[in-house]
Order: structure tokens, then sequence, then C-alpha cells
């Protein structure tokens, strides 16, 4: 009866040791999170920071009125709707491609991960020398017979920029990948090639099934990063770049610059709920896709 009593005690100890310890990051994220979030839910409710006349859903209509914010969701979406998924592809083979061997492992391994040990700034700079007005690839295009093309500011914009995205953060991706395939357990693998089992059956019902928490976690890292790019796109086109590059992030700093807080309260919102409800869906499908394997 006392050893009980001990341990309970102990146990109650332990939680309030615990709790005491979460304390602080708790208290940082109300302060500098949830507070600043209902804040921002507030502005996009009123008229402006001075009247402060309630006017409910009335920022959110002018929002979906206005010609910049709707291009600039469009350009996003179709942004992250291309680059995340093509992210997720790519660094996945070239982790399996790694797995093997191949001649030139290790010079094809580097030319991933430089970019991760590259600031931003010069990752756009190489860009601006490839596809410049006057650029590598301009020349190289002159030099047979064709006419040069300002790349940036032509309808192949996005494709550039989903490029820039796809080789910064193909490399990253790939080592989660590469850490994740080896913790696949080898006796299910040994087991399948003794049952005959092909290559395509093992990669889709043995290694995505426990590569999906890594795949998840990747989706979600790529689509945050995605909606990062407009720093690379910032430094090659500035505030107001050709109208494919105009995304959404430059919406908000454009808006911020202007000072009208209730129309930039109501995008970021709205933002934080579309984020909300991918997310939430993502975490649903990777529980259902997981949970055999887990158990």
């Amino acid at each position: 009866m006392k050893n009980k009593t001990k341990n309970q005690c102990g146990r109650k100890g332990e939680r309030i040791f615990s709790n005491v310890c979460v304390l602080p990051s708790l208290i940082g994220v109300m302060i500098f999170f949830f507070v600043p979030f209902c804040i921002v839910i507030y502005y996009s409710l009123i008229n402006n920071p001075v009247m402060k006349e309630f006017v409910g859903l009335e920022n959110y209509g002018k929002l979906f009125k206005n010609a910049a914010f709707m291009k600039s969701v469009k350009n996003t979406a179709f942004f992250s709707l291309v680059s995340v998924p093509l992210s997720v592809i790519l660094s996945l083979g070239l982790a399996m491609l790694l797995e093997r061997k191949i001649p030139g492992k290790s010079i094809f391994r580097t030319f991933f991960l430089s970019p991760l040990m590259v600031p931003t700034a010069s990752v756009v700079l190489v860009w601006q020398v490839l596809f410049h007005n006057h650029g590598t690839i301009n020349q190289i295009i002159e030099k047979f017979g064709g006419q040069s093309v300002d790349w940036i500011k032509s309808p192949y914009g996005q494709v550039i920029i989903i490029c820039m995205f796809l080789w910064k953060n193909l490399g990253y991706n790939m080592i989660l990948f590469m850490s994740a395939l080896c913790t696949i357990p080898r006796d299910i693998i040994e087991v399948a090639d003794l049952e005959g089992a092909s290559s395509w059956y093992k990669f889709v019902h043995i290694k995505l099934r426990y590569l999906s928490p890594t795949i998840l976690f990747v989706l979600i890292l790529s689509l945050i990063n995605s909606f990062k790019i407009f720093r690379e796109v910032y430094l090659l086109t500035g505030n107001y770049p050709q109208d494919k590059l105009y995304m959404l992030q430059h919406f908000m700093n454009n808006t911020f610059n202007s000072l009208d807080y209730q129309k930039l309260s109501a995008a970021a919102v709205l933002f934080a709920l579309v984020m909300i409800v991918i997310m939430a869906i993502l975490l649903i499908a990777e529980n259902i896709f997981g949970k055999d394997v887990e158990s």
C-alpha cells in the first residue's frame, strides 16, 4: 500500500514538473502567436484602426473583389500545386536512386546538396546569370541561331521559379527520405523477395507505407517553403513583378506598405484557414494510410 502511494506521488510529481517545463513555451506561444492572431481577426472585422466600427465580413467581401488579391491567389495556388508534388516525388525518386550502386553517386549527391550551403541571394544571382536577357541560356540559344528570350518576364517565368524551388529544396528532402528508407525493416523486404514480390509491389505495399510519416513531413515542409518563394521572386523582380510571378506574399507586402490593415488582416485570416484545412486533410490521410504500419 505504501509503495502504491509512493508511486502515485512520484507520477504526480513528474506531471507537475513536466507542466512547469512546458509552461514557458506555452506562455510564449500565447504572447507571440495566439494573442497577435486574435488581434488580426479583430482588425479584419472593423472598418479602420481609428474609427473601429464593426463591419462583419465586409472586408472579406472586398478582398474577393480585389483583382490583385485574386491574381496572387491564383499564381500562388498554381505554383504550390505544381512545385510541392514535384518536390516530394523527385526527392523520393532521388533517394531511392542513391540507395543503389551507381557511378558518380557522390557528385550526384553534392549537386543537390550544394544549394543548402548557399545563401538565397547567391542562388538568385546564379539564376540571374543563367536566365537574364543576356544570360548564359540566351547566349547558347543565339549561338545555335535562335532568338534570346527575357525568361523572367516571359510567360515561362513561373517555370523558371519552379525549377529554382526544386533545385533549392530537393537536396534536403532527399536526405529525409534516405534516412526514412534506412529505417524500413530489412527482414520484411527479404520475406517479400523470397515470396517473389515485384519491385513495384514492394514499393507500394511496403516502402510507401513505412515512408508515410516522412512523406507527410516533407509535404508540409515543401508547402511552407513554397509560400516562402517570395524572397527569390522579390530579389529577381522587385515589388511588382510580371503578372505570372505576382504571389500572395507580394500582395500582403504591398498592402502592408499602403497601411491597409483591414485588407491585410482579412487576407492573413483566410490564408491561415486554408493552411489549417490543408494540414488537417494531410494528417487524416496519413493516419488512414499509415495506421496498419503503426499497429
